[in-house]
């Protein structure tokens, strides 16, 4: 089995969902935006503080098209279907997996926009955002989990299922 590849919106679950599910397949876990600090030297915060969103974005792009793991379960920042490069490297080492919430639970999960990390351009709204990524990640996605009504469990449950069918 190739390597998973956690897609979505802040909020959606990818770095839980990837802890349990790496566990459940006996696989590595990798947080992209840990990598990215890490390789930058640098909190994700202080690098749009200094390079803006764009350089944010083009830093992102690089790291995640140059991640080569092997048997990992990679959860990915939310800004990362921005990078063609990125995502068709990601979709090359691994199975794509889309955590899909609708906007109303998003917003209940999330709360505090500045403290989850989650960066807006100017004048952009979180529903903006949300319509504005969710082509792409739908675009992306190998496999679409629709969590509406699904808790962690469920969600591991049904993404690792659907993994062993490929």
């Amino acid at each position: 089995m190739k390597n998973v590849v956690l897609i979505g919106m802040p909020g959606s679950g990818k770095s839980t969902v990837g802890v349990v599910l790496a566990k459940v397949l006996g696989y590595r876990f990798i947080d992209s935006d840990l990598v990215i600090q890490e390789a930058e030297g640098k909190l994700l915060h202080e690098i749009i503080s200094e390079r803006g969103i764009e350089g944010f974005l083009e830093v992102e792009n690089k790291i995640n098209s140059e991640l080569n793991p092997e048997r990992s379960v990679i959860a990915t920042g939310g800004s990362v279907i921005y990078g063609k490069e990125a995502m068709e490297h990601l979709s090359e080492i691994g199975t794509v997996v889309y955590l899909k919430l609708p906007y109303d639970v998003l917003v209940r999960r999330l709360g505090n926009l500045k403290d989850r990390g989650v960066v807006l351009k100017e004048g952009q709204t979180l529903k903006g955002l949300y319509e504005e990524r969710t082509p792409l990640y739908e675009k992306y996605a190998q496999l679409t989990v629709d969590e509406e009504t699904l808790g962690i469990r469920e969600t591991v449950e049904l993404v690792a299922e659907a993994l062993k069918k490929e």
